[in-house]
């Protein structure tokens, strides 16, 4: 049973961000100051990446780990209420996830997904940043998750 009525968790819901995130403007700050040039929240492509690196062919998105449905420790709760609602909605955001990943790659782009716990969770921040700006330059794979920091 939900703590709130169904007008306040409306209005809650409603107040959920789904672009400039603290953790978006955090990367675009890093990347924007060691010289990367980017586009944000292009309509262009695919599940309108959050960051769009045309130079490098690059696409980063920045997933909230619950939306997303990410196993992590920080998404550990589960829903108390209208549990099948959330449970498709989830799903059907993964499918959609995975659909706009395959077209990205297919247009020749590298997709880099940053979950939400990797920064929440990380104990060095700098070194995170200089990974997932190594990871940029290199571009060895068409596709990488940054999750939980390794130690």
């Amino acid at each position: 049973m939900d703590c709130f009525s169904k007008e306040d968790r409306s209005i809650i819901m409603s107040h959920i961000r789904g672009k400039d995130t603290r953790i978006e403007v955090l990367l675009r700050r890093f990347l924007f100051s060691m010289g990367y040039r980017y586009r944000k929240n292009d309509k262009r492509y695919p599940g309108h990446p959050d960051i769009v690196l045309p130079k490098y062919k690059v696409v980063v998105y920045v997933n909230g780990c619950f939306w997303h449905g990410h196993d992590c420790r920080l998404n550990s709760h589960e829903v108390k209420s209208n549990k099948e609602f959330w449970r498709a909605k989830i799903e059907r955001n993964k499918a959609r996830d995975e659909r706009n990943h395959s077209d990205m790659i297919a247009m020749g782009f590298r997709v880099i997904v940053v979950w939400e716990c990797a920064l929440a969770k990380a104990k060095d921040v700098p070194s995170f940043l200089v990974a997932f700006e190594e990871e940029i330059r290199k571009g060895r794979n068409t596709y990488v998750e940054f999750p939980l920091l390794q130690q």
